[in-house]
């Protein structure tokens, strides 16, 4: 069984054993805590049209807290003397697909 599930803003397909990245929820996370994922987009069986899924929750574990690698931001006004840098890392959390019912 797979899943469509809907976090930061992203949709990920997720199956029970995947090990993905979302964004870092607001509240804390430690490594090896629960997460339930529970808006989720569609379900279904592999070769099988995919059902709208009320009800349905992901069971995740937590396994690391990440960062992705530096985006560059880089500002620049021709013959004005003028240039910005700035630099964004996304904090990630890893996690594990446990289950999904």
């Amino acid at each position: 069984m797979y899943a469509i599930v809907r976090s930061g803003g992203k949709q990920l397909k997720v199956t029970p054993g995947d090990i993905v990245r979302i964004e870092k929820p607001s509240e804390k996370i430690a490594k090896g805590q629960k997460l339930s994922l529970s808006d989720i987009v569609f379900a279904g069986e592999p070769g099988k049209t995919p059902k709208e899924s009320k009800g349905l929750k992901v069971q995740a574990t937590v396994l690391s807290e990440v960062r992705t690698r530096k985006v560059l931001v880089f500002k620049k006004k021709r013959r004005k003397q003028y240039r910005r840098t700035k630099g964004h890392r996304q904090s990630m959390v890893e996690i594990r697909i446990d289950a999904i019912e």
